[in-house]
């Protein structure tokens, strides 16, 4: 049992990492994109709130059996949170 306990703890390590590479990514080229267009908050809060649900309708598409919209709902709503508070920090950054 601990061999596989073992592969499991360094299969979640990776994947977590690939994560954490794609959200970086992410808000790097969200923020690139945003700068200079001086929308407001409001603006912003659609934006992400409409990133997230155009992230939940596409995961359905491809829903694997294993995984329960409202888990697909939550890992976007995750992703697209981190992304938005990166984004949101380096856009407020002098």
């Amino acid at each position: 049992m601990a061999p596989r306990l073992a592969d499991l703890i360094r299969k979640a390590r990776r994947l977590a990492g690939d994560r954490d590479k794609l959200v970086e990514s992410l808000a790097a080229d969200w923020t690139r994109a945003l700068r200079g267009q001086k929308l407001s908050a409001t603006d912003l809060d659609e934006l992400w709130a409409a990133l997230t649900e155009e992230a939940i309708r596409r995961s359905g598409q491809t829903l694997d059996p294993k995984w329960t919209p409202q888990a697909v709902r939550q890992e976007a709503e995750d992703v697209i949170a981190r992304v938005r508070e990166k984004v949101e920090a380096a856009l407020h950054e002098p």
